[in-house]
């Protein structure tokens, strides 16, 4: 681990304030923020000004969770972050992602047209860092221009916190291990 979490005894008010944007009062310390929170705030003044902008991804964007869940997902797996892998697996049930969503996800192929179409805005945008009309058009079929711009903010957001997660050593809590290596992505977690 590179950058562990901040450890107890040097949190302070600065420290919890730039908590602030995402998590309640009573989750702006050590135990309630998790490791991920705990690491980034060894930087209150960018975590503060990052988590503002995480915010309205997460939680304002225009997206529907289940399009939201798919990036999220297909992000965790291509940058094998298993910090975002595990937090989001998880919870993909209770968002309408089933197990065979969750191993589309992770071969790249859902039989849906339009959830496929997420995946491949995804693989796009990692791979090239713009949409192809075909995708942007076919993305247009069913998300209007704040959607298609709320979407590519997604993607780009998961793509910063899988480099920042991946190069720091964020584990998912628990130190629960996520299988998102390249070799073994066929696999449903």
């Amino acid at each position: 681990m590179r950058v562990p979490p901040l450890p107890a005894d040097q949190w302070d008010d600065r420290t919890r304030a730039a908590l602030r944007p995402l998590l309640p009062r009573e989750r702006q310390n050590p135990d309630g923020a998790g490791p991920a929170m705990s690491t980034l705030v060894r930087y209150p003044e960018l975590t503060e000004a990052y988590l503002r902008f995480g915010v309205h991804v997460l939680f304002r964007s225009s997206l529907s969770v289940r399009v939201r869940e798919l990036v999220v997902l297909r992000i965790a797996h291509v940058t094998a972050c298993a910090y975002e892998w595990h937090s989001h697996v998880e919870m993909a049930p209770q968002e309408g992602l089933s197990a065979a969503d969750i191993a589309g996800v992770q071969q790249g192929r859902l039989p849906d047209p339009f959830d496929q179409t997420v995946l491949d805005a995804v693989d796009e945008l990692r791979e090239h860092a713009r949409l192809s009309d075909r995708v942007w058009a076919a993305l247009g079929e069913r998300l209007d221009e704040r959607e298609r711009m709320d979407l590519i903010f997604t993607v780009g957001n998961y793509i910063l916190l899988a480099m920042a997660f991946n190069t720091f050593g964020v584990e998912p809590e628990g130190g629960a291990q996520a299988d998102t290596e390249n070799n073994d992505r066929e696999q449903v977690v």
